[in-house]
C-alpha cells in the first residue's frame, strides 16, 4: 500500500508498539500525543516524530489519527475532538467503533488480542489485527493498513470483538492468574515454580493441535476420585483456593464427559 502518515493519540503500551510497527514498515508517524510530554517525547524520538501534549496542537493533515487510550478516554475525546474526513482508528477491544462517530465519518477500529509491553520486543509479522470500518470502502483502507505490517488480519463485527475480548480475557488474564495461584503454592512449600516451566509450555504448544477437550488429562478427567479427594484435603486450609478447584474439577467432568 501507499505510505501513510499517522498520528499517533496515546503513548502506552499499545501506542508504542503500532507506532514501531507502523514506522518499521516505512509509514511516517508524523506526531505523538501524551497528556505526560516526556512519555510522548520518548516515544516520538523512536519513530522521528514530534510530541505534543495537547490535542489542540494536533496537524490535521495526517492521513490516519489512531486513538490508542483507555476506553473512558475514547468517550471523553468523542466530545471535543473533530477530524472532519481523516481515518480514525481506535485500538479497544469491548469499544463500540460508533464511539469515533462524532469525530470523523471514516473511522474505524484496529485491535490485537495481545498483550502489549511497552520495552518488550514483538514479532509484528505474527499480530493478530481485528479490524472493523465504518463502511467497506473504510474497511479496506484499515485492511490495508494492518495488512503492512501483519499477515494475519481478520474483519470481525463490533459483537464479535466483545466475544473475542471477553475471550482473550479467559485465556491471558484467567489463565495467568491461574498459574500464579499455582506458583504460589508450591512456593509455600519451598519447590521451585521452574520445575513446572516445561509442562506450561506443553501446554501452550497443544492448544494448535486441535479439540482442547479432547487434549484433557489430570485427575477430574480420568475419574479419579481418590486423587480427587486427596488433593482436595491438601487444600483444606485454603477455601478460596478449595472453591476454585472444585469448580474447575465440575468443569472439566462435566464437558469432557460431553466430548
Amino acid at each position: 500500500m501507499d505510505k501513510k502518515t499517522i498520528s499517533i493519540i496515546g503513548s502506552g503500551n499499545v501506542g508504542t508498539h503500532l507506532a514501531l510497527a507502523f514506522h518499521r514498515v516505512g509509514h511516517r508517524i508524523l506526531q505523538v500525543w501524551s497528556r505526560e510530554f516526556d512519555h510522548a517525547e520518548l516515544l516520538a524520538n523512536k519513530v522521528f516524530a514530534e510530541p505534543i501534549d495537547n490535542l489542540k496542537l494536533l496537524y490535521p493533515t495526517a492521513d490516519i489519527y489512531i486513538l490508542a487510550v483507555s476506553d473512558d478516554a475514547l468517550f471523553d475525546m468523542a466530545l471535543d475532538l473533530r477530524l472532519r474526513d481523516s481515518l480514525v482508528l481506535h485500538t479497544a477491544g469491548s469499544v463500540s467503533l460508533k464511539v469515533l462517530q462524532p469525530i470523523s465519518r471514516k473511522h474505524g477500529v484496529i485491535w490485537s488480542p495481545q498483550t502489549f509491553i511497552r520495552d518488550v520486543a514483538m514479532n509484528y509479522d505474527e499480530l493478530p489485527f481485528c479490524i472493523e470500518g465504518a463502511t467497506p470502502d473504510v474497511e479496506k483502507q484499515i485492511h490495508d493498513l494492518a495488512a503492512s505490517v501483519s499477515r494475519n488480519v481478520y474483519s470481525v463485527s463490533t459483537e464479535q470483538r466483545q466475544w473475542l475480548h471477553l475471550a482473550a480475557v479467559m485465556v491471558n488474564n484467567f489463565g495467568n492468574a491461574v498459574n500464579a495461584l499455582a506458583q504460589d503454592l508450591i512456593e509455600q512449600h519451598n519447590i521451585p515454580f521452574e520445575i513446572l516451566h516445561p509442562l506450561i509450555s506443553l501446554t501452550s504448544d497443544k492448544i494448535k493441535q486441535g479439540n482442547l477437550w479432547q487434549q484433557q488429562t489430570g485427575p477430574a478427567r480420568r475419574q479419579d476420585q481418590k486423587t480427587i479427594d486427596r488433593q482436595r484435603s491438601m487444600l483444606a486450609n485454603d477455601e478460596s483456593l478449595l472453591r476454585l478447584y472444585d469448580l474447575m474439577t465440575e468443569l472439566i467432568q462435566t464437558h469432557t464427559l460431553k466430548k
